[in-house]
């Protein structure tokens, strides 16, 4: 008995060792030993040493001089980056052109013609609706602005993006080498890259739409890569026996079985595309984003919100009829070409009848004020609100706990540990769940913040990002588990999930202010609401994906629904909720600059005075440390190990 007990531990700690995990943690801790002291000796002080820093100013400085310079007689421009500004500026104009033509009466019969002939009545009522609705708000014009500049833009951004995810797909090497190029389209700063964009393409549309594709062909990219890796390999070895080539597995096998993902990509697609339209505004976009960004400026809830509805109608619209095409639902009775021949015609026949009865333009007897009662809402609800409200205080309070009791502790524990810790905690993580080429990436990503001279607005930056990341996990895991278990749930997340993702970030930006004041809590909160709706689309996709021949051996076991979930849907669901803690990751980073706007300071702040400076050196810096964190937070939060 006693040589039992003498050998157990030893054969435990021997197993511990043998373990990838535990030989990792016995590295770490050696290397802890020997290095931290040496760094203690070394940098004392803790703080990021001025002689590892490179100043950027000049050289950026001087290609912006040389792009202005350029611009008119370089042969970069004039035969590349010319003609693809002119075919960008030839096709929205195209769009816009026969929008304006087919006049308020005949588009709305178009969208609602269409909307029934690939999903029923049900949603070409919906369809009409909304289109009547932008017009009554009067906002017709600024509305077919949009439609036009929107259209574009996302078969700009589903083709590039599906041609990134089907390369990421296919080769491994190539999800390797395009896995950091996504991550920097979609957390670069939309306000650091406007300048370099209006540097090279000018004030207008096409600086807008590339943009905007730059902001939304991420997802696209992500989720075709993703349900291309993720096609069943049953299937395609069955392809294989049947001796298909290589084209015929991918046309036949791979892209069918990933359909639900390509969908999804659709969907993300136009929902940030259409969220970009007020920053796009900014850069000579015009529509919607112009007139909210206007009415913002001129702190009108009122005027803003009726420029942001209409966004949000077409993005909801927009996702309905895609989602529906792609499914190949039909709700009437005759798909036949004959049917969509009679749609085509009868909606000819309303536009033509409008043009010939002179009614083209929305009448401006049928546009409806919603401003001043939205304004009268709004300073209710800063008045009452706000603070002195019975038991649970008020928004105020709730933000100064917040900030108080989760984001000055973050921020200064973040700021207290000295550099080299940071980067040796960072290392550490990042190889725990990962390679040692994972821990080199994340490593290098968080000194080249350093290098760059933005060390403590970075570490300021990050304690808002990992609460509101926090934040937005959880909020999102919990509700995307209500609605992959209950389709009611589904069905009444869905609008609102949609309102909160398309609704651009600066009209909630107010109320908000209002509410919760000016500081880092509300730049939290903005991020929050922006983020979360694709963390539940993401987390209620993957697990309603879950092979139903597990769940039912499982429930034949005897297994409860909670049991099912965290033994059964949860693991088999481990991709896809990896992919949702990425997209949480990169939204939140994309919002930084929101928080900028609403004191939130930091990185953000930096971005937002180089733009409005014209500063190239400031914003691109600042836009390059915010890459970097989100590259760092990437590779600590996904795990690269083959089978992971």
């Amino acid at each position: 008995m006693a040589t039992v007990t003498a050998t157990a531990p030893r054969a435990g700690i021997s197993g511990v060792l043998r373990a990838v995990p535990g030989r990792k943690l016995l590295a770490l801790a050696l290397a802890a030993a020997v290095l931290v002291p040496l760094a203690h000796a070394r940098w004392a002080s803790g703080t990021w040493p001025t002689a590892l820093t490179v100043d950027l100013t000049t050289p950026l400085t001087d290609t912006s001089t040389w792009i202005i310079d350029n611009r008119d007689s370089h042969p970069l421009f004039l035969y590349f980056l010319g003609h693809v500004s002119n075919a960008v500026v030839l096709a929205v104009r195209a769009v816009y052109l026969l929008l304006l033509a087919a006049g308020w009466a005949g588009t709305t019969a178009f969208a609602a013609l269409i909307a029934w002939r690939v999903a029923g009545a049900r949603l070409a009522l919906g369809t009409a609706a909304a289109f009547l609705t932008c017009g009554a708000l009067g906002m017709w014009v600024p509305t077919m602005q949009t439609l036009a500049l929107m259209v574009v833009a996302v078969v700009a951004s589903v083709a590039v993006g599906a041609l990134l995810g089907l390369a990421a797909g296919l080769s491994d090497r190539l999800d390797r080498a395009l896995r950091p190029v996504l991550d920097t389209m979609q957390v670069l700063p939309a306000f650091a890259y406007l300048l370099p964009v209006v540097l090279i393409f000018g004030i207008g549309v096409p600086a807008a739409v590339l943009a905007t594709v730059v902001y939304a062909a991420p997802p696209m990219a992500r989720l075709t890569a993703l349900g291309l890796r993720g096609a069943d390999k049953e299937v395609l070895e069955a392809v294989d026996s049947l001796g298909a080539t290589a084209r015929q597995r991918l046309l036949t096998a791979r892209i069918p079985l990933a359909r639900k993902e390509l969908l999804l990509g659709v969907n993300q697609t136009i929902m940030m595309a259409l969220s970009m339209a007020v920053i796009a505004s900014v850069i000579g976009a015009g529509g919607l984003g112009d007139r909210v960004y206007q009415a913002l400026a001129s702190v009108d809830v009122g005027a803003a919100l009726a420029a942001g509805i209409p966004i949000v109608l077409l993005a909801v619209v927009l996702d309905r009829v895609t989602a529906a095409a792609g499914a190949g639902t039909d709700g009437s009775e005759h798909t036949s070409r004959a049917g969509w021949a009679y749609a085509l015609v009868a909606a000819l026949a309303v536009a033509v009848a409008g043009r010939l009865m002179d009614r083209l333009d929305w009448p401006d007897a049928w546009v409806l004020n919603i401003a001043e009662p939205v304004n009268r809402a709004v300073d209710w609800m800063t008045a009452h609100l706000y603070s002195g409200v019975p038991v649970v205080g008020g928004t105020a309070e709730w933000a100064g706990r917040f900030t108080t009791w989760v984001l000055d502790p973050v921020r200064d524990g973040l700021q207290w540990l000295p550099w080299w810790a940071v980067l040796l905690v960072v290392a550490a993580l990042a190889w725990l769940i990962g390679t040692w080429r994972t821990a080199l990436t994340a490593t290098l990503a968080m000194a080249a913040i350093g290098v760059l001279g933005v060390w403590e607005p970075s570490l300021d930056t990050l304690s808002q990002v990992l609460a509101a990341v926090a934040v937005t996990l959880v909020l999102g895991f919990a509700t995307g588990i209500a609605a992959a278990r209950s389709d009611r749930v589904e069905r009444l997340l869905r609008p609102v999930l949609d309102v909160f993702q398309t609704m651009p970030q600066f009209v909630y930006l107010i109320p908000v202010v209002a509410l919760f004041g000016v500081g880092r809590a509300p730049a939290v909160a903005a991020a929050v609401v922006y983020a979360l709706p694709a963390v539940v689309r993401i987390t209620a996709q993957g697990l309603r994906q879950v092979d139903p021949a597990a769940l039912e051996s499982a429930r034949s076991l005897g297994a409860t629904p909670a049991q099912q979930l965290w033994q059964v849907q949860l693991p088999l669901a481990r991709r896809s909720l990896l992919l949702a803690v990425n997209q949480g990751v990169v939204l939140v980073l994309a919002v930084v600059i929101i928080g900028g706007l609403v004191g939130g300071g930091a990185l953000g702040y930096d971005v937002v005075f180089g733009l409005a400076q014209g500063d190239l050196a400031t914003g691109l810096v600042a836009g390059a440390a915010i890459v970097c964190l989100g590259l760092m937070l990437d590779r600590v939060t996904q795990p690269t190990k083959k089978g992971a």
